[in-house]
């Protein structure tokens, strides 16, 4: 027993990882049985061995979540069905020189149909036209219609990826795991679909072999062998039917399997489970079966046992489900043991002063919810809104270097049931509104193709878009529509709203902590900067200044060292802010870029930025750009006609200025045009080639007189 439980413990598991060798070796034996002889207690194990097979794929397809995850079914199904294949030849040759093909051929052909050859030629025509006809047909339609959408809703998925990716839902490896996850659907379904046809040429194959073998039998029995025409007749033509019934069981068992593995959906739950679940979801559609069984069994002919039986049992099954959910809805209204506000608790004693302080108390970020969305957020009910928000703050941290305090969740009564609200210390800065049980599909194509649902803008971006059921997320995937679920909607606004609002919530503390962490590597860097040079509160400016419009503090060992060296001329935040900028232009100015090294943007009339740099006033606290209301409206149209022609172009609106006019101009035209970037030359790289879209001219007294009217 020592060596045999060696063998099963080192040897066996040393033998499965070299599972290459494994299926080559089966690939060359079936080979061989196209060839060689086989003995027939030889082929009684390789047929029991293509039903172990195939029983084998079957279960494993029931337990399988996704069906793309069960990738080498297609290969695995070609392989079998050459397995089989071969071993109809193996028996065949048996059949026709010996008269006897083993004893699992045998059994099937005096067992299984009690020696009636006739029998046994219509259960095999049966089983034949079951699974060519219903089975194999049906699940290779089914395939070739998913491999035509999958692939025709590839694109659609990318971009949808895409988004999320842009919008810090998901970081790069969740990205790259959902693009392969579509790449390998996409594969699977190709393949099966090829596959599919492999099948239905076994069925056809099948019923060619037996023919064969019952003519040919009947021709060498009768003529060379002198067996009279009836005994001839039975006994070749039962040892066909055998070796058909044989091969048609696995195969039927193979097609099956084939047909659940692309019809059913993925999940989290096996295919049992699953169909249980549901089966059992509607406790009334289970009483309504057993009364409707029961009036059956009370029609006249009818046997009543079996009708009795069914019904009993589903009315005892919806009885039981009922009296389970029941008790569950029960559970879920009566606190446990001890916990605040069970019978029996202790009630901690609380000062009131407590009390006042909670009133007082103000989150710095809150998301509100609207009594229909409250299912988003929780994850007893599916919802995922918490991980989801949890990633945008990894997100943020990692692009923007600042840390988002926690987001407070809350429901708010006075929302509409689909409303959602964003609240920075209390004050609302974003509102919107989602449909929890429908998908968001954005025409970022311009797709002609004309969806059934509710028409709505999205409210990041302003896309036209429209609200589907379920059942058109395909034919929006197909039509080249980027679909996202509602919460994907919520926290790419979410997203977006803590990058226009991260200056505002950039506190003291934060700065501070932010130091203390580049402390740990940089401490002269610290103990020279703080508190000889600043102080925590011009940092903090600095900081503010640069999230304000977008820039990533990621790099603050680089920020505080620009700081040192200015810090002596200068201590105004803005002034501070403008030097880092300019040290930090190799970093950002890429985002600006058409392509590499090319940036195109608005430029200024040389005239008329001298003319605005005599309007700059500075003050030991702002900078700000005082001009006549003429030139205001002037220099408004034409940035707003501008930014409009970029933006079609698919160009992020870009001006360049200097670096003296940068900020005043950026501040004045901000609270109009927020979505203007305004860049100085002393910011770009040395590699960027700047390419002028269009001028600015310095405004004539007619043409700024037209441009006021």
């Amino acid at each position: 027993m020592a060596p045999l439980a060696t063998f099963t413990t080192k040897e066996f598991g040393s033998l499965l990882k070299k599972g290459d060798l494994l299926f080559v070796g089966a690939l060359f034996g079936t080979v061989l049985l196209l060839v060689f002889p086989v003995p027939s207690i030889a082929l009684d194990l390789f047929l029991a061995a293509s039903i172990g097979i195939s029983l084998l794929m079957l279960l494993i397809i029931i337990y399988v979540k996704d069906p793309a995850e069960f990738s080498g079914f297609p290969t695995l199904l070609l392989s079998v069905t050459l397995y089989r294949l071969a071993l109809n030849v193996a028996s065949t040759r048996l059949i026709l020189i010996d008269g006897f093909a083993g004893h699992i051929i045998d059994s099937f052909g005096h067992f299984v149909v009690r020696g009636n050859y006739v029998v046994g030629a219509v259960v095999f025509l049966i089983l034949v036209v079951i699974n060519f006809m219903v089975i194999t047909k049906g699940a290779g339609r089914i395939a070739e219609v998913a491999a035509r959408f999958t692939l025709d809703a590839m694109p659609g998925k990318q971009m949808g990826i895409d988004a999320e990716l842009n919008a810090g839902i998901i970081d790069e490896t969740a990205a790259q795991q959902r693009r392969q996850k579509i790449q390998r659907e996409a594969e699977f379904y190709g393949a099966m679909d090829g596959a599919s046809k492999f099948v239905r040429g076994d069925a056809v194959a099948g019923i060619l072999i037996t023919l064969i073998n019952i003519i040919g039998g009947f021709a060498i029995g009768v003529v060379q062998k002198g067996i009279p025409l009836v005994d001839a007749l039975q006994k070749y033509t039962l040892l066909s039917i055998g070796d058909g019934l044989v091969a048609q069981v696995p195969a039927l068992i193979v097609s099956v399997a084939a047909g659940i593995l692309v019809t059913r959906a993925s999940g989290d739950l096996n295919l049992g489970a699953h169909i249980s679940n549901q089966l059992t979801l509607y406790p009334r559609a289970l009483a309504i079966a057993s009364g409707m069984m029961f009036i059956f069994c009370l029609v006249p002919g009818m046997p009543a046992i079996p009708f009795l039986a069914l019904s009993g049992l589903t009315g005892f099954t919806a009885y039981q489900l009922k009296k389970s959910r029941a008790a569950q809805e029960a559970a879920k209204l009566i606190p446990p043991a001890g916990a605040k506000g069970a019978p029996g608790a202790d009630a901690k004693p609380r000062s009131l002063n407590e009390d006042f302080q909670k009133l007082i108390d103000v989150n710095v970020f809150s998301v509100e919810l609207g009594y229909s969305l409250l299912h988003l957020a929780e994850k007893k009910n599916g919802g995922d809104l918490l991980d989801r928000i949890t990633g945008v703050r990894k997100s943020f941290a990692r692009d923007m270097g600042m840390i988002i305090p926690p987001v407070a969740i809350r429901d708010n009564p006075e929302l509409g049931g689909s409303e959602y609200r964003f609240l920075l210390r209390s004050k609302q800065i974003a509102k919107g509104q989602i449909l929890s049980n429908r998908w968001l599909a954005m025409n970022v194509t311009n797709s002609a193709v004309e969806l059934k649902g509710t028409p709505t803008v999205e409210p990041v971006f302003g896309l036209n878009a429209i609200w589907i059921a379920e059942d058109e997320k395909r034919n929006a995937e197909i039509g080249g529509y980027t679909v996202v679920d509602p919460a994907s909607v919520l926290i790419t606004h979410l997203s977006e709203s803590l990058k226009q609002v991260a200056n505002l919530i950039l506190s003291r503390q934060d700065v501070q902590a932010m130091i203390d962490h580049v402390k740990e590597t940089n401490a002269t860097l610290v103990n020279e900067l703080i508190p000889d040079l600043v102080n925590i509160g011009i940092i903090q400016r600095v900081l503010q200044n640069l999230l304000r419009e977008g820039i990533s503090i990621k790099n603050l060992p680089v920020i505080l060292e620009c700081i040192a060296d200015f810090a002596p001329v200068s201590k105004n935040p803005d002034d501070l802010s403008e030097q880092v900028r300019k040290r930090l232009g190799i970093y950002f100015v890429s985002d600006y870029e058409c392509e590499e090294g090319l940036l195109k943007a608005v430029t200024l009339d040389p005239r008329l930025e001298q003319l605005l740099l005599s309007k700059v006033q500075r003050s030991q606290y702002e900078v700000g750009l005082v001009i006549d209301p003429q030139l205001a409206q002037y220099l408004m149209s034409e940035l707003t006609r501008r930014m409009t022609d970029m933006t079609e172009q698919g160009l992020t609106p870009t001006v360049i200025t200097t670096s003296e006019l940068r900020l005043a101009f950026k501040r004045f035209f901000e609270p109009s045009l927020p979505k203007l970037a305004v860049l100085s030359y002393q910011e770009l790289p040395p590699r960027t080639d700047i390419q002028s879209v269009s001028i600015i001219l310095f405004p004539q007294p007619n043409r700024a007189a037209a441009a006021a009217a």
